[in-house]
């Protein structure tokens, strides 16, 4: 088992421009067909998901549309070597989901979203985003 931290996603996701890019895509292109195929095993956290994420969609960086990332983060997390702690995978799969149809909302909150929906608990926040998602539920306080 390898844990990845945030490059190797971004060198394997981003077309490189340096030679030391280049390098460094190749030795992740060859790991990624690894664990498509299943011949090795990777995780990580949603820390890490969460960075390469951030990165891919900041203007700043690369500016990929939320749906686009959604779909080839989460083509990556089905790969038969990808593993994570029981029940993450199907939270993040969700959690792509939201983030992609859901424009003011942002992975981290999305993540949020998805544990929350899947607990089935309200979820204290001032954050009016949540109100568009289907089965979230803002708590309101206590009743005075």
């Amino acid at each position: 088992m390898i844990f990845l931290d945030a490059n190797y996603f971004l060198r394997y996701l981003v077309q490189p421009v340096t030679p030391a890019q280049y390098e460094m895509a190749e030795v992740t292109r060859a790991l990624f067909e690894a664990v498509e195929r299943g011949d090795e095993e990777i995780t990580t956290t949603e820390v890490v998901l969460h960075e390469v994420i951030y990165v891919l969609a900041s203007k700043k960086h690369y500016a990929v549309p939320p749906p686009e990332i959604a779909a080839i983060i989460g083509l990556i997390l089905q790969m038969p070597g990808f593993r994570l702690p029981r029940g993450d995978k199907r939270i993040y799969l969700r959690a792509l989901d939201l983030f992609a149809t859901h424009a003011n909302l942002g992975f981290a909150d999305a993540v949020v979203a998805s544990r929350v929906e899947r607990q089935g608990i309200p979820l204290a926040t001032f954050d009016k985003d949540f109100d568009n998602i289907p089965g979230i539920t803002r708590w309101s306080g206590f009743s005075t």
